[in-house]
């Protein structure tokens, strides 16, 4: 059997986000939009290299919008990636 290590839109949300260019928008939208790279990412907080500095930013509070390698853009609500990062490996996602 062979396993599938590319990250891809269907198991964006069960891979490593290290490293990933992504855009942060606010759901409430009143707030401005933010570009970088995740440098770091802990239960609730995901921590992006803004051009002025390290940001970091909830996720239960944000959409993020990140670059795939292949060249796709894909939105993920923040909600479905709370929790560890060890441990959504282990979360059931029927439909996102």
């Amino acid at each position: 059997m062979q396993l599938h290590t590319e990250i891809i839109a269907k198991n964006i949300i069960r891979h490593e986000l290290l490293g990933l260019n992504v855009d942060v928008e606010w759901k409430n939208g009143k707030q401005q939009k933010f570009s970088g790279v995740v440098v770091g990412e802990s239960r609730n907080m995901l921590t992006v290299q803004l051009s002025k500095g390290k940001r970091l930013f909830p996720k239960a509070a944000c959409v993020f919008s990140f670059k795939l390698p292949n060249g796709l853009c894909v939105k993920v609500d923040g909600v479905l990636l709370i929790g560890r990062p060890e441990d959504r490996l282990k979360k059931v996602v029927r439909k996102w």
